[in-house]
């Protein structure tokens, strides 16, 4: 605790100065403070000033996941009306592991043969997995009705989203450690419940495997494939997020009006409206740091 020495220039005169160690001084109370008190005060050291326009290019990597989501849940919709069959499904699964793979080739800084190979044999052995499980996933929730069902899913589907990691911190780059959080791993385990879920009402066994490995291709491995978008070329990335947004919001167009409306106004209020608002807030952003803060020590040590 800093306490105050007292100096004498003169006998009738008494100086205050702050150190480290000391007792309490006669003369001075223990909370006193002088002139030079605040002549180090600093305000807003630490305030990061943003950009509009940074900050709503930064929002459209949750704009382009919420699309994302939105689709699956699009196609979980026609699978449920029966417009999209299993060979449909099939085929679209085959296409999302081949365009994965290939951009996954593209983008990637270092990619060897060997965890190539080691990537194959893990998607192997988990596409196996998933078709001898099928069965059991088909019976999973014949005793619970239709209505508790959805009201479950789309629980989870918010949950997904509220908890996703949009920031791709914890995401896995080919080669890397993994380095997963407590809300990222409830995310990932909510978007697994709910496909399984949407996968217990359909009425084969066949279209519960293509639908599930559907929806954990898109959950599990969509933020690895745009985070190495993202870390390619960032125009690339804004480029592919709009388009994907303008495809989204046409098959939601399709779907219902009502959903194309309600995603229109979300992808509005998340690139557009938060952005202006977190500018406008900035303004009222208030710190101050001076000599009453605690100290960093900073170590420097070499080798």
């Amino acid at each position: 605790m800093a306490t105050s020495i007292i100096e004498s220039s003169c006998p009738s005169q008494l100086k205050w100065r702050k150190v480290a160690y000391g007792g309490m001084q006669p003369g001075f109370d223990d909370n006193h403070t002088d002139e030079s008190f605040l002549e180090y005060m600093v305000m807003n050291a630490n305030v990061v000033k943003r950009d509009i326009l940074k900050v709503m290019l930064d929002s459209v990597s949750i704009s382009q996941y919420i699309c994302i989501v939105t689709l699956v849940v699009l196609v979980w919709a026609y699978t449920l009306q029966s417009t999209i069959n299993e060979n449909s499904l099939l085929l679209l699964d085959v296409s999302l592991l081949g365009s994965g793979f290939f951009v996954l080739l593209l983008t990637a800084e270092m990619l060897y043969f060997n965890l190539l190979l080691n990537y194959v044999l893990k998607i192997s052995f988990f596409i196996t997995g998933l078709y001898v499980l099928s069965p059991i996933y088909h019976t999973l929730t014949w005793s619970i009705s239709s209505d508790s069902i959805w009201a479950l899913t789309v629980s989870l589907i918010i949950l997904h989203l509220f908890l996703h990691d949009y920031s791709g911190s914890t995401v896995r780059a080919p080669g890397a450690p993994e380095n997963p959080t407590f809300t990222s791993n409830i995310s990932s385990n909510a978007s697994i419940v709910a496909s399984l879920l949407i996968a217990s009402r359909l009425p084969s066994r066949l279209h519960v495997f293509a639908i599930v490995l559907f929806s954990l291709q898109v959950f599990l491995f969509a933020p690895l494939i745009t985070y190495c978008i993202k870390k390619y070329s960032f125009r690339l990335h804004i480029w592919l997020s709009f388009g994907l947004m303008v495809v989204t919001l046409a098959f939601a167009y399709r779907f219902h009006r009502v959903l194309f409306v309600l995603l229109l106004g979300v992808l509005v209020f998340v690139t557009v409206v938060c952005p202006y608002w977190l500018i406008r807030i900035q303004e009222y952003k208030f710190e101050i740091n001076g000599p009453w803060d605690e100290a960093k020590l900073c170590f420097d040590i070499t080798e």
